[in-house]
């Protein structure tokens, strides 16, 4: 059986996360990186985690909390209906088209390959379950509240205005959160836009690393050991 909620992706992740050694940063992108959240906010995990980077991480909940929002976490609940519908009258490649338009934003067509296109028909049943898992995810942002470790929150500007919105209030919410804001990408912008996001990961990663070897050093008792108001400017923006 397939997880329904987050909480159940975490428990089929903790026991190889479980098996690594000292600190985890965890990086996580869409899905990927509401599965992260949840580790970062509630599991096992979360004393273990030194930094936090989310990459257009969907949490479409966070939108209920909002009136201006709700129009948007409505938007994502028909197109979950229509993916279900399609899914469960066996027509997977309908599904998947629908899936793609959204994700596309407002960015260019771009043609996906047929390889690529066999692989998402094959596992087209598993969207109906996450798309499950997220929309049962409750209290956002207070699990965001909560965090204290150095956060990046990475979006893109040709994304679905719904991801851009769910960044934009955990960036409200997360404690001395870093946004990185790349106006020419779009929800793939992992792959897209590989070098300018996995610099500003590694950056923030060993950021991280330092502030926790300096609060060590100075037998600090901080849950959250960068002040990120100290940082640079140019690694806040």
């Amino acid at each position: 059986m397939l997880p329904t909620t987050l909480a159940e992706e975490v428990d089929l992740l903790s026991d190889r996360l479980g098996e690594a050694i000292g600190p985890i940063h965890l990086v996580g992108h869409s899905y990927g990186g509401a599965i992260a959240f949840k580790i970062a906010t509630d599991s096992p995990l979360a004393s273990r985690v030194r930094s936090l980077t989310l990459i257009e991480p969907v949490l479409p909940t966070i939108l209920l909390e909002n009136g201006s929002d709700r129009r948007l976490h409505e938007h994502f609940v028909r197109l979950a209906h229509a993916v279900y519908e399609d899914l469960w009258n066996g027509a997977s490649w309908e599904a998947i088209e629908k899936f793609l338009a959204f994700w596309k934003g407002s960015g260019p067509e771009e043609k996906l390959s047929s390889n690529a296109l066999v692989r998402m028909i094959e596992r087209a049943e598993k969207l109906a379950f996450d798309f499950m898992a997220i929309l049962a995810e409750q209290n956002v942002t207070a699990a965001a509240a909560t965090i204290r470790v150095p956060t990046l929150l990475v979006s893109g500007g040709l994304s679905p205005y719904l991801t851009q919105r769910v960044t934009g209030r955990l960036a409200s919410t997360i404690a001395d959160a870093q946004t990185r804001y790349l106006p020419a990408a779009g929800h793939m912008l992992p792959i897209s836009h590989a070098a300018a996001v996995n610099s500003d990961i590694a950056q923030h990663i060993a950021r991280a690393d330092e502030c926790a070897g300096l609060s060590s050093a100075l037998g600090e008792a901080s849950t959250h050991p960068c002040d990120v108001a100290s940082w640079p400017s140019e690694a806040r923006n």
